[in-house]
């Protein structure tokens, strides 16, 4: 199951308005997931921009990493 949050687009505003914390990102294109990812947010978002190919990004922020972990693995079952 996708987070429900609403995509952004895949650009500097977004990192700038990522949390600085451990998370979930969903990364795709026209709506449709491409890739699951755990990291810290604005992290995994930052490479993105820099280096990805992807056009959308949401995420969910965790507590923790292992919180982040679990998040990620209820996703990816339900997805």
């Amino acid at each position: 199951m996708p987070l429900s949050k609403r995509w952004r687009d895949l650009d500097r505003d977004a990192v700038g308005a990522t949390p600085n914390r451990y998370g979930v990102v969903e990364f795709g294109t026209d709506g449709e997931v491409e890739s699951i990812e755990v990291g810290v947010v604005r992290d995994t978002v930052k490479d993105a921009v820099a280096y990805g190919d992807h056009g959308q990004v949401r995420w969910q922020a965790a507590q923790n990493r292992d919180h982040a972990e679990r998040l990620a693995a209820d996703h990816r079952d339900r997805h």
